[in-house]
């Protein structure tokens, strides 16, 4: 006979809406940044001016991108609970 694993609670994937919402998050804030670098073209200048503008342009594919990284700390598979096991008798064939 095998041992199980136990499954904890806390080992489960999040739940849909925890997961839309931390992708949301993610996004917010690099698209926070991407307007705090469109703000910051107005008053610098030189070398500054070309960092903003790259963050300005750059930042939407890395704010996507960062969004749909599945990253899940709290674990990636689910075992069903109570594992199925299949166990097999011999049956006699016709009474012999």
């Amino acid at each position: 006979m095998t041992s199980m694993k136990q499954q904890s609670i806390t080992s489960l994937p999040l739940s849909p809406e925890e997961e839309r919402r931390s992708r949301m998050v993610k996004y917010s804030i690099t698209m926070g940044i991407r307007i705090v670098c469109i703000v910051l073209m107005f008053f610098v200048q030189g070398w500054w001016l070309l960092v903003c503008a790259v963050g300005a342009i750059v930042l939407p594919y890395i704010a996507v991108v960062i969004a749909n990284v599945h990253a899940d700390p709290r674990g990636s598979q689910v075992l069903r609970p109570g594992g199925v096991e299949v166990f097999t008798r011999d049956r006699p064939e016709d009474g012999k």
